[in-house]
C-alpha cells in the first residue's frame, strides 16, 4: 500500500472510531438530557474539569515521546508503562483526599463521592496510555475502532438504564467510567504488546527530556480550556455551566471526530518524515485544506439550524445553549490550523517551541478571561472566541520559518471553503420561514446545504474537493 493510501486508510479507521463513538454518545446525551436536569450536567462538568487536568499527568508527554522516538523498543515502552502506573496511583490518592475540599469549595456535598468514583478513570488511563502509544506508532488504528465501539455501546446501554431507573447524576458517572474501562479491556485483548518486567531510568529520562515540554504544554492547554468551566461553576450557577458546556457539545462532537483522526494519524506519519521539510509542509498544507473543507460547511450549517435543532432534540429547556453553540461553531471551524501546525512542530522535534507557544497563548487567554469573567457568561464566550483567533496566528508563526508556510498563505488556502460555506449557510437560513415541523425543516436545510456546497465545489473546482474525489475514485 502506498504512503498516500496508508495515511488515508488509517485516517478512515480513526475517523470511523471517533465518529461511531461520538454518534452513540451524542444520541445517549440527548436521551439523558431530556431526563436529567441542567444542574446535573453542571455538577458533573465541575468534577470532570479536575479529571481532565489530572489525566494530563497520566500521559506526562511520554506517549507522544514514544511515538516520536525513531527507535523506541520494549524497554522504552515498559519503562513508561510502570512509571505511568506509579503516577496514576499517586494521583488517585491525592484526589481521594482532596474530594471533600472540592465539595466544600463549591458548596455541594455530593461532589465528594462523585469525585472519588470518577477519579478511578485515572487508574484506567494508566493501563491504557502506553497501549495507545503503541497503536499510534505502528499505525494500527483499526484496533482503536473495535475497542472504542464496544466500550461506547456498553456504556451507553448502562447509562440510559441507570437514568430511567432514577439514578440521576450517577447515570452520567457510570457511563463515563464504564466506557473507559471496557475500552481499555478490549484494547488489551486486541493489541499484541504487553509490558515486560524491565525498566531503564536512563531511557525514561531521555523520553522525559522530550516529553516534559509537551506535558507542560498539554497541562497549560487543559487548564486554560477548562478554567472557564471552573469560573462559571463558581461565579454563576450550575445551570449556566450546563448551557455553556451543552453549547460546546454539539460542534465539538462533529469537530473532535475529524480533529482527533487528523491529530493521531498526522503526528506519527510526520514523525517518520521529520527530516524532510518539504514533505512535512505538503502534509501540513493538505491537512489544513481538506479538514477545513469538511469542517466549514458543518460548522456554518450547525450554527444556522441551532435553534430548531436544540428545541427538537433537547427540548426548550436547553434553548439558552444556542448562543454558545454558535460561538463555538466559529471557534471550531478554524481548528485545522491549530492541529496541523502544532503537529508539524512536534514531529520535527521542536517541543521547546511548542511549549513557548502554549505559554504565550495561555497568558493572553487568562488576561482576556480575567477581563470578561466579571461581566457575564456570554462575555466569557466572546473572550474565548477572541483568544482562539489570536492563537491561530501564534501557532502558525514558527512555521513561517520552519516550513516557509505563513499564516496569510494558510488563510488563502482555506478561504474558498469558508466563503462557500458562508454562502451555503446564508442560503439555507431563509428556509426558516417555512411552515413545517422542526424535523422537516432541519432535514430540508441539511439536504439543500449539502447540494449547494457540493455543486459550488464542483463549479469553483475547489482543490480539496478534487483531492477527496480522486482518493474516493482511486479506492473503488
Amino acid at each position: 500500500m502506498n504512503n498516500k493510501s496508508n495515511i488515508f486508510s488509517n485516517f478512515i479507521w480513526r475517523f470511523a472510531e471517533r465518529s461511531g463513538a461520538q454518534i452513540v454518545q451524542f444520541i445517549v446525551s440527548i436521551i439523558l438530557a431530556r431526563i436529567l436536569s441542567p444542574s446535573d450536567y453542571g455538577t458533573l462538568a465541575i468534577v470532570m474539569v479536575f479529571i481532565y487536568i489530572l489525566q494530563v499527568f497520566v500521559d506526562s508527554g511520554l506517549g507522544s515521546a514514544l511515538v516520536q522516538k525513531k527507535a523506541a523498543d520494549d524497554l522504552d515502552f515498559s519503562s513508561v508503562f510502570f512509571f505511568n502506573m506509579f503516577v496514576c496511583t499517586l494521583l488517585y490518592g491525592m484526589v481521594f483526599v482532596s474530594a471533600p475540599f472540592i465539595a466544600n469549595f463549591y458548596n455541594n456535598p455530593a461532589l465528594t463521592s462523585i469525585t472519588r468514583v470518577l477519579a478511578l478513570m485515572l487508574i484506567i488511563s494508566g493501563l491504557k496510555n502506553v497501549q495507545q502509544a503503541y497503536v499510534s506508532r505502528t499505525l494500527q488504528f483499526k484496533k482503536f475502532f473495535f475497542a472504542t465501539s464496544v466500550g461506547t455501546i456498553i456504556a451507553a446501554i448502562v447509562g440510559v438504564w441507570m437514568a430511567y431507573s432514577g439514578f440521576g447524576i450517577w447515570s452520567l458517572v457510570g457511563q463515563k467510567l464504564i466506557n473507559m474501562l471496557i475500552d481499555t479491556i478490549v484494547l488489551w485483548f486486541t493489541v499484541n504488546w504487553r509490558p515486560k518486567f524491565m525498566f531503564s531510568f536512563n531511557r525514561l529520562i531521555a523520553l522525559i527530556s522530550y516529553g516534559w515540554k509537551l506535558l507542560v504544554s498539554a497541562l497549560l492547554d487543559t487548564l486554560y480550556t477548562n478554567i472557564r468551566s471552573l469560573v462559571i461553576g463558581k461565579s454563576y450557577s450550575a445551570s449556566d455551566l450546563a448551557f455553556y458546556d451543552q453549547g460546546n457539545m454539539f460542534p465539538k462532537t462533529i469537530v473532535s471526530n475529524i480533529n482527533a483522526a487528523i491529530d493521531s494519524v498526522l503526528f506519527p506519519v510526520m514523525s517518520k518524515s521529520q527530516d524532510d521539510r518539504v514533505a512535512i509542509k505538503n502534509m501540513t498544507r493538505r491537512a489544513i485544506k481538506v479538514s477545513t473543507y469538511i469542517m466549514a460547511p458543518m460548522m456554518i450549517g450547525l450554527a444556522t439550524i441551532a435553534t430548531p435543532l436544540v428545541s427538537l432534540v433537547l427540548t426548550d429547556k436547553w434553548l439558552s445553549c444556542v448562543f454558545f453553540m454558535r460561538i463555538f461553531c466559529i471557534t471550531y471551524m478554524f481548528y485545522p490550523i491549530h492541529t496541523a501546525n502544532l503537529n508539524a512542530i512536534k514531529a520535527m522535534g521542536h517541543s521547546d517551541i511548542f511549549l513557548k507557544l502554549e505559554i504565550i497563548k495561555k497568558v493572553i487567554g487568562l488576561i482576556v478571561l480575567f477581563a470578561t469573567m466579571w461581566i457575564n457568561v456570554r462575555a466569557i464566550a466572546y473572550g474565548a472566541l477572541f483568544t482562539s483567533f489570536t492563537s491561530q496566528i501564534i501557532n502558525t508563526w514558527p512555521n513561517k520559518k520552519l516550513l516557509d508556510y505563513s499564516y496569510l498563505e494558510q488563510l488563502k488556502d482555506i478561504l474558498p471553503s469558508i466563503l462557500l460555506a458562508l454562502v451555503m449557510g446564508f442560503a439555507i437560513s431563509f428556509l426558516s420561514v417555512l411552515s413545517v415541523s422542526k424535523l422537516v425543516l432541519i432535514i430540508i436545510q441539511i439536504i439543500l446545504g449539502a447540494i449547494i456546497y457540493i455543486i459550488g465545489s464542483k463549479v469553483l473546482k475547489l482543490d480539496s474537493f478534487q483531492y477527496l474525489l480522486g482518493i474516493i475514485k482511486g479506492r473503488k
